[in-house]
């Protein structure tokens, strides 16, 4: 009976767990196994779940991602990580996927074999992501280029075909830009200071050294040098000369580079008080001299290189317990709670409902005639005829829904005030709490600009001299209400920041759908389900005013075909009071919130359908076939 009730999983599992603690040097890490999206903090490693058939596919996958959280456990030191990441996006994006690929580099130095594991891991995710089937080197990450060329490099092994198809549409860029710098990189993995030296000097060759911030090396010398200077001067004021007080200008600014330094020392520069002036000024830009040209150059859109924005400086990304105390949230939920009173029956009839139809999407089926597993009764009968005839097991498949991840993207424009947004928020409760039950991780953001008719940004646009078609003219808001590993208890209050007067303003819909894509192609679900709450067109005044008419409309227009080409994540739409199939292929209309408990309840679960007939019978959608 022991050999029925034993997981054949467990003894791997167990050597795994031993395996990864020796490899990690640490003898207290934690290692689970779970269906979860894997990863580490400083005590714990999360690791793929292994099923009782145990795969080639999942021991390998499960094994290289020990091999690499491992390495990264023990050669990754967080407190030089963190003193060295830059300040932009994809500067942090590159510095990060490198660091990681030094992690895995420096230990196949002790370790050979964790090369081919770690080749397993980096295949899944890879094929996971859809690499295999990018064609442009404006659908592949460059941060990921970056990483695997590094691993390319320090380790002379070829990556996975998926992986490689990455670099290889990249890789001209990355050599010829950095190609010198990366020649460099045996030289420093062992030493992680160093090599965060490196990738701040690669991500500089390739073009992004204003994302980089201050050098925290610079800015510590120079406060240094700046305290002892100021006592020398203190002690040899009286027998200083004019040339002495023209270095003691110099050395009086800490921030101040010392490159920078030497340079006026060599030119000999005299400054006096306005030069001082102009000097301070200077100090406020990083990375040298002013560039003639404010503008990044990365375009502002993936979709579509051509679109402007002209100031990104007043933007946000801001969650939403910030925008609001804990008490004005308590009192906006329970504003939402009484109007979800009268609704509560039906509410929780449409989550029930929901819930089986989504469970009922999840393919649950048997495999038979097994040689272990749960004893089939149904054949028992050969059994008892034919005493010879061994018994027969059934196990059941895993599950579809066990690895998705959802994201609502909702509306948060004036023109959803009252009902509409009321709708919105009680449609994203419904949604998360139901997919939540379906063990379906949820994410939930907002959209919407922070002042009415361009705040600082048409301010500042306005002082400038008012450049024609500037491009987006407005600041941007985008808020997150949910994460998706937040639980929905510890986040519930935050739905009620949509009831707050003055939150909503306007919407500029192509460049936060752009940002949400963006969030859940950084996730590791197999399945990723992006789902858009809006009332219709995207509008700005501000911007409309001093652009062509269909300026934020074609970009959403354009966004949406990115994203529906690339085929990473699945796009669909719930449009409040409006018809919006113009926009989105998938899509349902609401009008009411009464209609949740009726015919929606069909139309949203059908949205989760990954059968185009099926789905058009659920939307009405005719065109779908």
């Amino acid at each position: 009976m022991n050999k029925l009730t034993d997981n054949p999983a467990d003894p791997f599992k167990k050597a795994l767990t031993e395996a990864t603690k020796v490899m990690a040097d640490d003898p207290e890490l934690s290692v689970s196994f779970t269906v979860d999206p894997s990863g580490a903090t400083q005590e714990s490693v999360r690791l793929p779940q292994v099923s009782r058939r145990m795969s080639r596919e999942e021991v390998l996958l499960a094994r290289g991602t020990a091999d690499s959280l491992a390495l990264r456990h023990k050669h990754h030191n967080a407190e030089v990580f963190a003193r060295y990441v830059p300040q932009g996006d994809l500067a942090r994006g590159i510095y990060k996927a490198m660091e990681h690929a030094r992690c895995e580099a420096v230990g196949a130095r002790d370790m050979p074999g964790t090369l081919g594991n770690i080749d397993a891991k980096i295949n899944a995710d890879a094929m996971k992501r859809g690499f295999g089937q990018i064609k442009e080197q404006s659908e592949a990450p460059l941060a990921d280029a970056a990483g695997y060329m590094v691993r390319h490099l320090a380790t002379g092994r070829d990556l996975p075909e998926a992986a490689d198809n990455v670099m290889g549409l990249w890789k001209d860029f990355l050599t010829e830009k950095a190609g010198g710098t990366l020649d460099n990189v045996q030289d420093c993995l062992a030493d992680q200071k160093e090599f965060a030296k490196f990738a701040r000097q690669v991500i500089e060759d390739l073009g992004y050294g204003d994302q980089l911030g201050d050098d925290p090396d610079g800015l510590d010398d120079d406060q240094d040098d700046g305290a002892e200077e100021n006592e020398d001067q203190e002690e040899d004021q009286d027998n200083q000369g004019s040339d002495e007080d023209d270095a003691e200008d110099n050395e009086a600014a800490p921030e101040q580079s010392q490159d920078e330094q030497m340079d006026q020392s060599e030119a000999q520069v005299t400054m006096d008080d306005s030069a001082d002036m102009e000097q301070g000024d200077e100090q406020e830009i990083p990375d040298g001299d002013a560039p003639m040209d404010p503008r990044p150059p990365a375009p502002f859109s993936d979709a579509d290189p051509n679109y402007e924005v002209y100031c990104t400086d007043f933007d946000e990304e801001i969650k939403a317990e910030d925008l609001a105390e804990p008490a004005e949230l308590e009192r906006l939920r329970s504003y939402l709670d009484q109007q979800l009173e009268p609704l509560k029956g039906a509410v929780s009839r449409l989550a029930n409902k929901l819930q089986r139809r989504l469970q009922a999407q999840q393919n649950r089926s048997w495999e038979f005639d097994l040689e272990e597993g749960i004893l089939d009764a149904g054949r028992l009968a050969r059994v008892v005829a034919n005493p010879t005839t061994p018994l027969s097991f059934k196990m059941e498949k895993d599950t579809e829904f066990r690895d998705t991840c959802v994201t609502l993207l909702i509306d948060n424009s004036g023109s959803m005030r009252g009902r509409p947004i009321s709708i919105a928020a009680i449609c994203a409760d419904v949604l998360a709490r139901t997919l939540e039950r379906c063990q379906v991780k949820v994410e939930i953001l907002g959209f919407t600009t922070k002042a009415w008719k361009g705040g600082q940004s048409r301010e500042k646009w306005l002082g400038a001299g008012r450049e024609q078609t500037p491009g987006r003219l407005n600041d941007l808001r985008h808020i997150i209400y949910k994460s998706a590993d937040a639980p929905w208890r510890r986040v519930r209050p935050n739905l009620g920041l949509m009831m707050k007067e003055g939150l909503l303003k306007e919407n500029i819909d192509g460049e936060a759908l752009e940002w949400a894509h963006r969030r859940m192609s950084a996730r590791q679900e197999a399945r990723k389900i992006l789902m858009v709450i809006s009332d219709g067109a995207p509008v700005d005044d501000s911007t409309l005013s001093v652009n062509p008419a269909n300026y934020l409309e074609k970009h959403l227009r354009d966004v949406i075909d990115m994203v529906e080409k690339r085929k990473i994540v699945e796009l669909l739409a719930i449009g409040i009071g409006h018809d919006v199939t113009r926009y989105y292929d998938r899509a349902v209309t609401i009008t009411d919130v009464e209609q949740l408990a009726g015919a929606m309840t069909e139309q949203l679960a059908g949205l989760f359908d990954s059968d185009p007939r099926a789905r058009a019978r659920m939307n009405g959608n005719k065109r779908a076939s």
